[in-house]
């Protein structure tokens, strides 16, 4: 198994979510996150003072995933998250070693298949 990890604009998470419930994976985690890359920051007056704001609030969407299935996952990411922008956004696979059903005690690769797609998007 494989965790796929990615930092995306927050304007994306709805096509995101879409690109990865047409592929079946609708068991995500998504998280706001503020950081910096090569988008660097901006300048900002507030109440006549100048601030340089160099932390941008962007979206974190995790899935864990067969190791099969991550390729397609990944370019679904890519091509629903590409504005072509600087300031896209990263993806990161980690090895998940095991993946544990809290409610039931099942564990394995079984527990992050999901049966039916969720269309939590719609």
């Amino acid at each position: 198994m494989k965790k796929v990890e990615a930092i995306i604009r927050p304007d994306r998470l709805q096509m995101v979510q879409d690109a990865l419930d047409q592929l079946g994976i609708s068991g995500l985690t998504v998280t706001e996150v503020v950081g910096c890359g090569a988008q660097r920051g901006y300048t900002e007056v507030y109440r006549g003072a100048r601030a340089n704001i160099s932390l941008q609030r962007k979206v974190k969407v995790e899935a864990v995933v067969q190791e099969t299935r991550v390729d397609p996952v990944v370019d679904a990411i890519v091509s629903a998250a590409r504005t072509g922008e600087v300031g896209d956004g990263k993806i990161f696979v980690l090895p998940v070693d095991q993946a544990i059903r809290i409610r039931t005690g099942e564990k394995g690769e079984d527990i992050v298949m999901h049966r039916v797609p969720e269309h939590w998007g719609h």
